[in-house]
C-alpha cells in the first residue's frame, strides 16, 4: 500500500505544476518622477521649493566671457551635455502669518516642459488663492509667466512686488516699441503677466533694499536686469538667501564666477553681484536657493581656493 502522505505530496506537486502562472511581458516604463515640491524648515518658517519644470538650454552658446569649448569641457566633467536640462524653481514661504511666493515660473511663455508651478503648489498642500504676496526677482518670462494665464491673474488674492527699476523698464510701452524685434517678446511677456495686477491695484513696487514682511527682505543685486533683486529670508537666526538669476550654470560658474550669460542686461555688474554673493554665502554658511540650480536648488557654498563648490542640501523626507 502507498503511504497516504506520499499520495498527498504527489497531488500537491501536480496541482502546483498545472497552476503555475503564465509568464507576463515586462512592465511598461512610467518615465515620470515624484511631485515637484520639497519642504524644509527655516526657524519657524516653512519653505517649500516648487518646480515649474525644466527647459533644455544650449549653454555652450549662451555662456559669455568664456568660450564654447571651455563650457563643453566643464559640462563633460559634470557628466552633462548640451543642451542642458535646466531647472526652473520657485519658493513658497509660510511665515505663519503670510504665505509668500518668490517668483512664479514661466506659465505658458516657454513651452510645454514648463508651467507646472500651479499644479505643484496644489500637490504641496496649498492653493494659489491662499498666496498673500508674490515677490519677483526680475521680470524675465520664466519668473513672471505663471502670474497670469491669457492675461488673467492666477493668484487672485496676492499683491505682487518687484523692484521699481525692473517695473519701469519691462512694463514700458516706449521701451517695447524701440526694442529690437528679437527682444520684444520679453517685454510682451512681462506686460501680459503683470498688467492685470497693475490694473487691479495689486502691484506694488519697491526701491532697492526693502523689508517686505517681517523676516523677508529684498536686496538689490542689479545687473542681470536693471532691477534684479535677491531675497533674504530669516527666522530664529537661520538664513536663506534666494538668488533668482544671480547664476545659471553650476558646472561653470562656481569654478569661474566671472563667466556670464547672454541673458544679462549688464554682464559686468551681474558678475560683480555673483562674486559678492558667493563670498558672503561661503563666509556666513547660510542656506541658498537659486532658480536654475537642479531642483530643489537648495544648498550651501564653500570656497575651494579661488573657486567655489556647491553642496546640495541633504535629502530628508520630513522638514
Amino acid at each position: 500500500m502507498i503511504p497516504l502522505r506520499s499520495i498527498y505530496t504527489n497531488v500537491f506537486l501536480a496541482i502546483s505544476v498545472c497552476s503555475a502562472p503564465a509568464a507576463f511581458a515586462a512592465a511598461p516604463m512610467v518615465k515620470t518622477s515624484a511631485p515637484g515640491y520639497y519642504r524644509v524648515m527655516l526657524g519657524d518658517f516653512e519653505v517649500t521649493a516648487l518646480s515649474d519644470g525644466t527647459v533644455a538650454l544650449p549653454m555652450d552658446k549662451l555662456m559669455t566671457n568664456t568660450t564654447p569649448d571651455k563650457t563643453l569641457k566643464a559640462l563633460e566633467r559634470a557628466h552633462l551635455k548640451t543642451p542642458v536640462e535646466t531647472s526652473v524653481n520657485a519658493y513658497l514661504i509660510n511665515t505663519g502669518s503670510k504665505l509668500v511666493l518668490i517668483d512664479s515660473g514661466a506659465g505658458a511663455l516657454f513651452g510645454p516642459t514648463l508651467g507646472k508651478l500651479a499644479a505643484n503648489i496644489k500637490a504641496a498642500g496649498y492653493q494659489p488663492e491662499q498666496v498673500d504676496e508674490i515677490y519677483i526677482t526680475h521680470m524675465h518670462g520664466d519668473h513672471v509667466g505663471g502670474l497670469a494665464s491669457a492675461g488673467i491673474p492666477q493668484f487672485v488674492n496676492a499683491t505682487v512686488r518687484a523692484d521699481q527699476h525692473d517695473a519701469d523698464f519691462w512694463l514700458s510701452q516706449a521701451n517695447l516699441d524701440k526694442a529690437p524685434d528679437a527682444d520684444k517678446g520679453s517685454f510682451k511677456g512681462a506686460m501680459a503677466s503683470l498688467n492685470g495686477y497693475v490694473q487691479a491695484g495689486k502691484f506694488k513696487a519697491f526701491d532697492g533694499d526693502t523689508e517686505l514682511v517681517p523676516g523677508i527682505k529684498a536686496i538689490a543685486s542689479h545687473g542681470h536686469t536693471v532691477g534684479h533683486s535677491i531675497y533674504l529670508v530669516e527666522s530664529k537666526g537661520q538664513k536663506l538667501m534666494l538668488w533668482g538669476d544671480l547664476m545659471h550654470l553650476a558646472a561653470v560658474q562656481f569654478d569661474n564666477p566671472s563667466v556670464t550669460v547672454k541673458f544679462d542686461t549688464d554682464s559686468k555688474a551681474a558678475a560683480v553681484q555673483r562674486k559678492k554673493a558667493y563670498a558672503q554665502a561661503a563666509k556666513e554658511g547660510y542656506l541658498v536657493g537659486s532658480t536654475h540650480l537642479s531642483f530643489p536648488g537648495l544648498g550651501y557654498v564653500r570656497t575651494e581656493g579661488k573657486a567655489y563648490a556647491w553642496i546640495p542640501l541633504n535629502y530628508s523626507p520630513m522638514p
